[in-house]
C-alpha cells in the first residue's frame, strides 16, 4: 500500500514562516482550495489524510470547509496549533498546551479527534514524541529523510526578510543533513510513555532526494517531461527497494497565479514552488502523479497505513525500531 496526505497549511502560516508581515490577520484560501481538492479526490475515489492546523480550526469562518473534509470521510490529522516549525524548541508544558488546543479546536471543527501528527516544517523532538505517546496517538509522520534539508533552508532564507532572531528559530527548518540517514520504511519509536509508529515522508531510495509533489511541480517549471521521468524513476526505485511510499501534498500544489488578485499574480506566496503556473496546469500534473501512484499501490490514509504496520508488529514482522532518544537512527 501507499499512504497519501496533505498538509493543510493556510496562507497565513506560509507568510508567518517566511517572516512576512500581515500573517496576524490570518488570511485564508481554504474556501478555494478545499473544494478543489475534494473534487480531485472524489474523481479518483481516494480517501487521504489532511493534517489540519488548530488555529484554522478555531476560526468559525474556516469550520465549514474543514467539516467538509470529515464529511467526505477523509482522515483528519494534527498539524499543531500555531504552525511554528520550531516546535522542537518548546518546553514540555508548551508542547502539552499546543496539543490540547489543537485537538480541541480540530474536534470542534471536524467532529474528529486526531490520532496522527505531522510537525510543521518536519519539526519534532523527544518531548514531542513522548507527548504523542502519552496521548495515545497511533503514529507520527514528521521525519523527512533527505540530505537536502540545509540547502532548502538556505534557499528559503535567501528569499525571505527574516531577522537574525527569526532565522535562529528556523535554524532546523526542513531538518539537518543527518536526516538523510533515517530509514524510509516505517519504524517504532520507544518512549517512556509507550511505542509510537513513525511513517516517514518518502524520498527517493538511496539518493534521498525529495519526491513530494511540490518538488515535482518545481521541476515541471523547466520540463514537465523531466518531472514525470523523475517521478517514474522514484516510484520504480520504491518498488525495487520494497518501500511503501507515503506521498505528501500541499494546498499550493492545487493553486496557481490565477487564484490570487495581486498585481504580480502570486499574492504573498511567490517563494513557493511553481506559483507562476496556472492552477489548471498544476492540478493536471498532480493528477498524473497521483494516478501513477495508484497504478502501482493501493492508496490509503495514514491511519490505515499505521494500522497495517501495527498488524505486522503484532505478527513479528517488525519494521526498524529506534529509541526516541536517538535523533538519527540508522537505516
Amino acid at each position: 500500500m501507499a499512504s497519501l496526505s496533505l498538509d493543510l497549511d493556510n496562507k497565513w502560516s506560509y507568510i508567518k514562516t517566511h517572516g512576512d508581515a500581515g500573517w496576524e490577520a490570518l488570511p485564508s484560501y481554504l474556501d478555494i482550495v478545499v473544494p478543489r481538492v475534494l473534487e480531485f479526490l472524489e474523481e479518483r475515489q481516494l480517501k487521504i489524510t489532511f493534517f489540519v492546523v488548530g488555529q484554522d480550526a478555531a476560526l468559525e469562518k474556516n469550520q465549514p470547509a474543514l467539516r467538509s473534509l470529515a464529511d467526505a470521510r477523509h482522515e483528519i490529522g494534527n498539524h499543531s496549533f500555531h504552525h511554528e516549525p520550531w516546535l522542537h524548541l518548546y518546553s514540555p508544558e508548551e508542547i502539552s498546551e499546543e496539543f490540547t488546543r489543537a485537538e480541541d479546536a480540530i474536534e470542534i471543527a471536524t467532529g474528529e479527534r486526531p490520532i496522527g501528527f505531522r510537525g510543521p516544517g518536519f519539526s519534532f523532538s523527544e518531548q514531542v514524541l513522548e507527548e504523542l505517546a502519552s496521548r495515545n496517538y497511533a503514529y507520527d509522520a514528521s521525519t523527512f529523510p533527505t540530505f537536502l534539508g540545509p540547502i532548502a533552508r538556505m534557499y528559503y532564507f535567501f528569499s525571505s526578510n527574516l531577522s537574525r532572531e527569526e532565522r535562529a528559530d528556523r535554524k532546523q527548518l526542513f531538518g539537518k543533513m543527518s536526516e538523510g540517514f533515517r530509514s524510509l520504511r516505517p519504524y517504532s519509536w520507544h518512549t517512556q510513555a509507550g511505542q509510537l509508529v513513525e511513517i516517514p515522508v518518502t524520498t527517493m531510495p538511496i539518493f534521498k532526494v525529495p519526491i513530494h509533489v511540490s518538488y515535482l511541480l518545481y521541476l515541471a517549471q523547466y520540463s514537465r517531461a523531466l518531472a514525470m521521468l523523475y517521478c517514474r524513476m522514484a516510484f520504480g526505485m520504491c518498488r525495487l527497494m520494497r518501500v511503501e511510499p507515503s506521498l505528501l501534498l500541499h494546498p499550493l500544489d492545487f493553486m496557481g497565479h490565477d487564484d490570487f488578485s495581486d498585481c504580480d499574480g502570486e499574492g504573498d506566496l511567490s517563494f513557493f514552488p511553481a506559483m507562476k503556473s496556472p492552477a489548471a496546469e498544476k492540478v493536471e500534473l498532480v493528477g498524473q502523479v497521483v494516478d501513477l501512484l495508484a497504478k502501482h499501490w493501493r492508496v490509503v490514509t495514514m491511519r490505515e497505513h499505521a494500522e497495517a504496520i501495527q498488524r505486522r508488529l503484532s505478527k513479528g514482522t517488525k519494521p526498524l525500531e529506534a529509541p526516541a532518544r536517538e535523533p538519527a537512527p540508522q537505516a
